[in-house]
């Protein structure tokens, strides 16, 4: 069944919502709020929801073949079990004090690949300036051994594909760029970095994921207020209007995975637009007529 209208689901609480994850084994949906400092549950069908506090910015969420979490938080990288304490796995850039992680997702080999930034965030979550392009790509493996995976230098990482054919496809906000890498054999590191698809002239590219026909749904960000899917030769083949003007990330799932869940952000939005716009940092489903693919799963 096909259903183009698109539905919110929960009110506009998040500040930033991103990197949701669909379970298909609890039927649930997991993301975070990043500024918020929560990680989020919730139940689609039953309306069931759950949050927790974090003391950190949580950054990304990533499902482990175990059935606990793994996280990235402000610097490091945890494994939770949704309860308790993190522990962490991994700090990828030990060195890099003025920098903070952003985009995690686990990659098709079970490994955990995170991007980081200069960090845009004070310690209160007020916005920060960024002025230079610090950040780059790690592979995170079930030991904690983190690798780097490319010198390329990134303003914002974001959006993070991998392709039926291998290829590896993630955006740089900044830039207003989504490029495409060769991946080597091993999944170690990621090369030949080019253009996957022209510039889109709305907003900005923030979270995306794959469909079963290999095509990927890039939210837009930065009064974007939509999501676009792009087919895997880089052709723009639809732009789905969107209720809220910063969507952030989304994720095939509920039955059959062919509902687009959509997460959103009301950071550094003024209270007279949030009074007039209560849908910001809601989240959002629609049913798009394709389905997608399962989260991988670390470990």
């Amino acid at each position: 069944m096909t259903d183009r209208a698109v539905r919110q689901l929960l009110p506009g609480t998040d500040i930033v919502g991103e990197s949701i994850v669909w379970d298909v084994e609890r039927h649930c949906l997991f993301w975070v709020d990043i500024v918020g400092r929560a990680i989020r549950r919730c139940d689609p069908t039953g309306g069931t929801q759950q949050r927790w506090a974090v003391d950190e910015f949580p950054t990304s969420i990533g499902l482990r073949a175990d059935g606990g979490a793994i996280v990235g938080l402000t610097r490091r990288v945890a494994l939770w079990d949704f309860k308790g304490a993190f522990e962490t796995l991994a700090v990828p850039e030990p060195d890099f004090v003025a920098n903070r992680l952003n985009e995690g997702r686990v990659a098709p080999d079970g490994s955990f690949w995170v991007g980081t930034m200069q960090s845009n965030l004070t310690e209160t979550g007020a916005p920060k300036d960024i002025d230079t392009k610090a950040g780059r790509y790690y592979r995170v493996d079930a030991s904690g051994n983190t690798t780097l995976l490319s010198d390329d230098l990134y303003g914002i990482t974001n959006g993070m594909v991998w392709l039926p054919g291998g290829s590896f496809v993630t955006a740089d906000t900044v830039d207003n760029a989504i490029y495409i890498y060769d991946v080597s054999p091993d999944m170690r590191s990621i090369s030949n970095r080019r253009s996957f698809c022209h510039a889109f002239p709305r907003g900005l590219p923030d979270g995306a994921c794959m469909d079963a026909e290999g095509a990927v749904w890039t939210c837009r960000v930065v009064g974007g207020a939509c999501i676009t899917r792009t087919l895997p030769d880089g052709t723009l083949d639809r732009v789905i209007e969107l209720p809220c003007s910063w969507p952030t990330s989304c994720t095939f799932g509920g039955p059959g995975l062919a509902t687009l869940f959509i997460t959103s952000a009301r950071f550094t939005m003024t209270s007279d637009h949030l009074a007039a716009n209560p849908q910001e940092g809601g989240l959002f489903a629609i049913r798009p007529g394709i389905a997608g693919v399962p989260e991988n799963r670390f470990g």
